[in-house]
């Protein structure tokens, strides 16, 4: 598993779909408040174990919502 893991404040995500786009491992989706993808988007990580901790993500996003943050040990 990577060092850090993007952390994504999702009440300021805009669901621009930057950081999605530039992910190398694609371990990060768009989601959709309502059903059938209508609603308000925002960006989650959904394969934590898959991210490479590159950064790409929280560098590209124009809105400054990612950061990286150590992952919990369990």
């Amino acid at each position: 598993m990577a060092k850090a893991l993007p952390a994504i404040d999702s009440a300021r995500c805009t669901g621009c779909g930057r950081c999605v786009a530039s992910c190398p491992p694609h371990v990060l989706w768009l989601d959709a408040d309502g059903p059938n993808g209508m609603g308000r988007k925002r960006s989650v990580l959904h394969d934590a174990p898959g991210c490479t901790g590159c950064a790409i993500c929280a560098t590209t996003c124009p809105f400054d919502v990612i950061s990286m943050v150590e992952p919990i040990a369990r």
